[in-house]
């Protein structure tokens, strides 16, 4: 009995502290509840500012988008027509020149040289066809140049030799031996005459051609100076001063940029409404402006590798400021404007590709869900989900649906 007193006495001990310590436990959990409870209602009821706006009905055009590369409207590779060597450039990079400005010149001395040979041989034939050594008048009367006129003498003389041999032959007054020498000299007169006449004609197919030669000479030297051919700017220089050039060679590409064309591939489905002297908007990377233009070429078939119709679209840009080969977004005015629901483009939330708005009711945040077409300034039209009137959140960043709103005034 002593051996087992002290034993309960130790488990009484050990109950009493446990539950002593359950006590003190139980007491402090008791004190940190309501605490807790307070913090994490106030928590949940505090609702969140924030700014809303109506949906409005607007009249928007209805639009095909497209994407495409601006273009030169004309494009020109400019090079001699001669062989040469370059002794002047006057224009560079980025040089603006007018139609008929110079571009450059090659060395003239050669070319010069020919021109005054040619002349000389010119002047050459125009002597021997009776014609003064300069003028423009080549009209030549065959009958009345030298050669021509002493052979028709000639001929004329036989003729009257023949006649009166002819009369003395018949009377028995002159031997054969000299009726036939006058035959003989009638015939030698005739052939002469018409080897005078055929050496004019043949000196007149000289001149004609010697007149060519000299057109040519000349044309070849008026080639020494290359002259611009359209009006825009330099796109390209490839030659230099002092450089021997063949025939052809490019010298310097010239583009016209006003205005410019837009290279556009419109889907199949959205090609029969396309027509000729529709609108369009352009948008340029890092270009805020908005540029207009018209549709003015239409392919005449769809291709089928892509299945996509080729548009062409003139766009102004007197100024310079849009440049050949730039990326630009365009939109195909189609059709007159028509009702669409317009929200402030701060109102649409985009996650995962999925478009939301949130509006409010009851005074808690309701997320929708929408689909989005064109944008128009600020603005921007909802196709699917929204209708005009309701109110939106502007600029709800990470707001949820359900969450607690209050509205700023």
């Amino acid at each position: 009995m002593c051996n087992q007193l002290p034993g309960k006495r130790r488990n009484n001990g050990v109950a009493l502290i446990g539950v002593s310590v359950l006590l003190v436990a139980g007491t402090a959990c008791q004190r940190g509840t309501p605490a807790a409870d307070a913090s994490r209602a106030t928590m949940v009821q505090e609702p969140r500012p924030v700014y809303v706006a109506a949906a409005v009905e607007g009249r928007l055009p209805r639009t095909v988008i497209v994407t495409g590369t601006l273009a030169a409207d004309e494009e020109v590779s400019a090079g001699f027509k001669v062989a040469g060597r370059v002794s002047e450039i006057a224009v560079d990079l980025g040089t603006k020149v007018r139609k008929g400005q110079i571009l450059a010149r090659l060395d003239p001395t050669d070319f010069r040289f020919r021109v005054e040979q040619a002349e000389a041989a010119l002047r050459q034939v125009r002597a021997g066809l009776g014609l003064p050594p300069e003028g423009p008048d080549e009209r030549v009367d065959t009958e009345k140049t030298a050669q021509v006129r002493e052979a028709r003498a000639v001929l004329e003389e036989a003729r009257l030799n023949r006649d009166r041999m002819t009369q003395l032959w018949e009377k028995d007054l002159v031997a054969r031996a000299e009726f036939d020498a006058a035959l003989s000299r009638l015939l030698v007169a005739e052939g002469r005459y018409q080897a005078a006449v055929e050496e004019v004609r043949n000196r007149q197919e000289i001149l004609a051609e010697r007149r060519s030669a000299l057109s040519l000479a000349r044309q070849q030297l008026a080639d020494t100076v290359l002259v611009a051919p359209i009006g825009g700017a330099v796109r390209e220089r490839r030659a230099s001063v002092g450089e021997f050039l063949a025939a052809g060679s490019l010298v310097v590409s010239l583009v016209r940029i006003h205005p410019l064309r837009l290279r556009v591939a419109v889907p199949e489905r959205d090609a029969p409404a396309i027509r000729i002297g529709q609108e369009i908007t352009v948008r340029l990377e890092g270009d805020p402006a908005l540029h207009a233009g018209r549709v003015a070429r239409l392919s005449p078939a769809i291709q089928e590798q892509n299945r996509t119709l080729a548009v062409e679209a003139e766009v102004a840009n007197p100024q310079g400021m849009l440049r050949p080969g730039a990326f630009a977004r365009a939109e195909i005015v189609v059709e007159a404007a028509r009702p669409a629901v317009l929200v402030p483009d701060k109102a649409i939330v985009t996650f995962a590709g999925l478009e939301r708005v949130f509006g409010v009711k009851d005074g808690l945040a309701v997320e929708k869900r929408i689909r989005t077409g064109r944008r128009v300034g600020d603005r921007v039209e909802v196709l699917e989900g929204l209708a005009a009137g309701e109110q939106v959140v502007v600029e709800p960043g990470n707001l949820t649906g359900g969450q607690p709103v209050i509205l700023k005034q």
